[in-house]
């Protein structure tokens, strides 16, 4: 096996081969409502419910939303790749032209997600460029708003989206 010299190229190209699912994180801030997309998001514990995701440091949307002390997570749909793009855009109007609705805490909830999550940070560990947050999960459901429909989820491989096999 031929050992390549490390580069933060090729650490990327390694980490991308492990596939994951995408959701928006998203928040009413004091400044009208915020959101970004995110791949490194996972289940921490069931007692008490807790999930965590990581939010890069040069995000200009993340200190909105910690600031906020909660945010909501939908889950995206294979066909939300186009949300997810945007939401992953600077400067991007994220929130026109989609149906919105609200969690129990108010947080803005894309409404045909495939579930979603109203959650509390409970801590945040600096972590290299990145934050790593943890947060309590204090109402979920896999049904989204009213249009929210079942399919497969949006997955993230090797620095494209894919689609899961039937």
């Amino acid at each position: 096996m031929e050992t390549k010299v490390p580069t933060q190229r090729s650490f990327r190209n390694v980490l991308g081969r492990f596939t994951t699912g995408v959701v928006l994180v998203t928040a009413q801030t004091e400044d009208g409502p915020a959101g970004m997309a995110a791949n490194s998001f996972t289940s921490v514990s069931l007692v008490p419910p807790l999930i965590a995701l990581c939010a890069a440091r040069t995000s200009t949307t993340w200190p909105a939303i910690r600031a906020a002390g909660g945010f909501a997570v939908t889950i995206l749909r294979e066909d939300h790749e186009e949300v997810c793009r945007t939401f992953a855009t600077r400067g991007a109007d994220r929130f026109a032209g989609r149906d919105w609705v609200r969690t129990p805490a108010g947080h803005p909830l894309l409404s045909d997600g495939l579930g979603w999550l109203d959650c509390a940070i409970e801590q945040i560990h600096p972590a290299g460029d990145h934050e790593l947050v943890v947060a309590r999960a204090l109402e979920w459901s896999t049904e989204g708003g009213p249009e929210a429909v079942s399919g497969g989820p949006l997955v993230f491989h090797s620095g494209r989206y894919v689609r899961l096999a039937s």
